[in-house]
């Protein structure tokens, strides 16, 4: 039985929460704007909106149209009757239209003006627009944020030897800070296409049921003039630059295919970039942030399992899938439009943009904290470094007066014997001490530790980090100076 107060009705209204399914997107990870980008307050109060552009603009080229019918829309942009607007879907089973009698009801006196001329693509298509360009608006800041972080990263490191790896097998030095440089290589890619795919956004604009314009032209009792000028103040209100000179009913939906392409390529070099991660971290080179209470395993209390590096590949890897959507929906657009792509794009655009968002919070919580280990990245130098060390030694033998077979073979048997030791016994990489110990090599002793300094084998990867950071890193992060926020701190 329900209080008085109404405690378990609010009780109850909790309770109904766990038991629907909720998209984890919104509800462990999306950040408020992103998730408000995609909300229905967003996308149906944008609908209100266009309706507001496309009456001022009718006005304004001299339909019948008053400022008292603008003034009372707008008073109501913001004021949604969601539970009619449902009722009204339920009863009319067409979306659009169940807002425009919404927003009439609310409109009594605008009501035989709102969506004049116009087709549900109009409010629909050109909503969507606005959101895919308001998503990469999101995503820019935080996508130079990560970068920023990685720079100085790179900067701090950028001395630091470390192996090299080719097919996970170790090769000669680099620096930790020039492998910091090939991830942000990768992502300034991703900053250049992002940036690409927001501005070659267009408006659809003001164009009728099949793209012609057939209603606006009536409208205008044939002025094609006006109908022009229509779709370029409406673009302009919307604030595009530009609106795309042909359409169907829709706009082209590899428009879809550009956003989410970039999306999925930023996918892609996150997942890279994780991975690595989560390499260095099992080689206890490199970790990620981890929490003073945090349990990295149920079962073994002394795991630093890198959870989060493991969710961006696992995000990763979903917004690549989510590019098969737009491929496909386009492929099968039937001349002017078919309505089969409605459903798909409610979810693949949505879901894209959601999940790009977290990937990119999670990875600048990381890049924050990238804990590095010089110690173990030094020992891990050593147990190699003498094998790769043999050319050096050659040459120094040679130079002192050495026959370079003789010192070949001398090393080659040397070598074995030492490989030996660590692949059949266990034991640490004994090269020099094998080599000290042959009389052979007395000419170059004096040398040894001069030829074994790590800092004589990373080539110029301190100077390429420097140059990199400074010719195409730091220039890309001009804009987005003072948007750069605070450090990110993860809930879950």
């Amino acid at each position: 039985m329900a209080s008085a107060d109404g405690a378990s009705s609010s009780s109850s209204s909790k309770e109904d929460e766990f038991m629907r399914y909720r998209s984890p997107l919104v509800s462990r990870y999306a950040s408020k704007e992103m998730a408000y980008n995609f909300s229905d307050r967003k996308k149906f109060t944008t609908w209100r909106k266009l309706w507001i552009f496309l009456a001022k603009a009718e006005k304004e080229l001299g339909l019948a149209v008053t400022e008292e019918q603008i003034a009372e829309m707008e008073s109501q942009a913001e004021e949604i009757d969601f539970p009619r607007a449902a009722e009204e879907e339920r009863r009319l089973r067409h979306d659009v239209m169940a807002h425009v009698h919404t927003f009439a009801h609310a409109c009594p006196r605008a009501a035989p003006i709102i969506h004049l001329g116009a087709t549900s693509c109009y409010v629909g298509d050109n909503t969507d627009l606005i959101v895919l360009r308001d998503g990469f608006d999101i995503l820019l800041p935080k996508l130079a944020c990560v970068v920023s972080r990685l720079a100085d990263f790179a900067e701090k490191h950028a001395d630091l030897p470390t192996l090299g790896f080719t097919h996970y097998q170790p090769a000669q030095l680099t620096t930790v800070g020039k492998r910091a440089c090939l991830w942000l290589q990768d992502l300034t890619l991703d900053m250049r296409n992002l940036q690409r795919a927001r501005d070659d956004l267009r408006f659809r604009g003001a164009k009728g049921t099949t793209g012609t314009q057939a209603s606006f032209l009536q409208l205008f009792e044939g002025d094609h003039g006006k109908v022009e000028e229509l779709d370029r103040l409406v673009t302009e209100m919307a604030g595009f630059k530009k609106a795309y000179l042909v359409t169907g009913q829709t706009y082209s939906r590899k428009v879809d295919i550009d956003s989410l392409a970039a999306l999925a390529s930023l996918g892609a070099t996150v997942h890279k970039i994780c991975t690595d991660i989560r390499l260095l971290a099992n080689l206890k080179e490199i970790e990620e942030p981890f929490e003073k209470e945090q349990i990295g395993s149920s079962a073994m209390p002394y795991k630093r399992n890198p959870m989060r590096s493991e969710r961006c590949c696992s995000l990763a890897r979903h917004l690549m899938t989510l590019l098969s959507d737009p491929l496909q929906t386009a492929a099968v657009q039937w001349l002017e439009r078919t309505l089969d792509d409605s459903a798909n794009r409610r979810i693949c655009l949505a879901e894209a943009f959601l999940t790009a968002d977290i990937i990119l919070s999670t990875l600048q919580n990381i890049t924050e904290g990238l804990v590095v280990y010089p110690k173990v990245i030094d020992r891990h130098i050593r147990h190699e470094l003498p094998f790769m060390a043999t050319e050096n030694i050659i040459m120094a033998m040679v130079k002192a007066g050495g026959n370079r077979q003789d010192c070949h073979e001398k090393i080659r048997v040397l070598s074995q014997q030492a490989a030996a030791v660590v692949k059949q016994e266990g034991g640490d990489n004994d090269l020099m001490t094998r080599i000290r110990n042959d009389p052979y090599f007395s000419p170059i002793l004096g040398q040894l530790d001069t030829l074994l300094d790590p800092q004589t084998f990373i080539g110029r990867a301190p100077q390429q980090v420097a140059r990199f950071l400074s010719e195409e890193v730091r220039p890309l992060l001009v804009p987005y100076q003072g948007r750069m926020g605070e450090k990110v701190e993860l809930e879950l």
